[in-house]
């Protein structure tokens, strides 16, 4: 484990040094004063763009093991002008942890992904972003679930729509707890990476407003992830439907998720669900 953790920091103060010597003092904004002996900023000139003591950056790059907050990580990267890849592979050669995101990223559907939601069929499928919006669906889905095309964005957050909707509650029943608090957990667990973020705080704030249930049970920090396993759903039309979960991330877009509710063979819900895609 020693050893495993030396070539960790060895890897890093690698790295740091390479990415400190490609960045000259006109492009990091600095004047340069002097002849260098070798190319790129010296580590005070990183150091005073990071934040940081210059004993603490050069045993950074001396492989020393040290404790390294992710906001003195995030003064680094700026400072180094490392790309997401850079930035990315800095927090886990440091933290050996990912760090979040700090800009939305573009949820750009492909024909691909959204041909692969098109083909389940009678399987209603869809995609959630990082912040439980449904971003793209199939018929199924729009079926079962409402009419997302027709929805606000606020509308087609997962966990908003959860709390406020009249429809998931009916569709739901006497289930509606055990998936709300589920829902919940998970967004408590993506929360994580973007707190004190004003998207995340406003509609936090709004479901604060608008719902007891919310209001009691955020402040107790439920975290979970993954599918929510058999799912059961009372169809106005369709009646009592029957679905196993899986879910799973898009590998060339690992912000969004797919999720796919496969009819079950309890209660007659296939024949139930293509009797509804036909007369729809």
């Amino acid at each position: 484990m020693e050893q495993s953790n030396n070539t960790r920091l060895d890897e890093l103060a690698q790295f740091l040094r390479t990415r400190r010597a490609r960045i000259s003092p006109e492009q990091a904004g600095l004047p340069n004063v002097g002849r260098r002996r070798t190319p790129g900023l010296r580590r005070g000139e990183v150091a005073q763009l990071s934040g940081v003591s210059v004993d603490w950056y050069t045993w950074l790059e001396q492989a020393r093991n040290i404790q390294v907050s992710a906001q003195v990580l995030e003064n680094i990267a700026r400072a180094l002008q490392l790309d997401s890849n850079e930035r990315k592979h800095l927090f886990l050669l440091a933290l050996q942890q990912l760090p979040a995101d700090l800009t939305p990223v573009e949820n750009n559907i492909s024909q691909t992904l959204q041909k692969f939601l098109d083909l389940q069929g009678s399987s209603p499928a869809y995609v959630t972003d990082q912040r439980l919006n449904i971003v793209a669906w199939n018929k199924a889905a729009n079926l079962i679930y409402g009419d997302y095309g027709a929805m606000s964005k606020r509308e087609r957050n997962t966990v908003w729509r959860t709390f406020t909707s009249r429809y998931v509650r009916e569709l739901l029943q006497g289930n509606w707890e055990t998936h709300a608090r589920h829902r919940l957990a998970h967004f408590r667990a993506s929360y994580g990476k973007f707190a004190g973020d004003p998207w995340w705080m406003e509609l936090i704030g709004d479901l604060n407003q608008v719902s007891a249930e919310f209001r009691a049970w955020w402040p107790q920090h439920d975290v979970l992830n993954g599918p929510e396993g058999k799912k059961i759903n009372h169809h106005p039309t369709a009646g009592l439907l029957v679905f196993d979960q899986i879910s799973f991330l898009v590998s060339d877009s690992p912000h969004l998720t797919v999720t796919i509710n496969i009819p079950a063979n309890d209660n007659d819900t296939i024949p139930k669900l293509n009797k509804l895609l036909s007369s729809n």
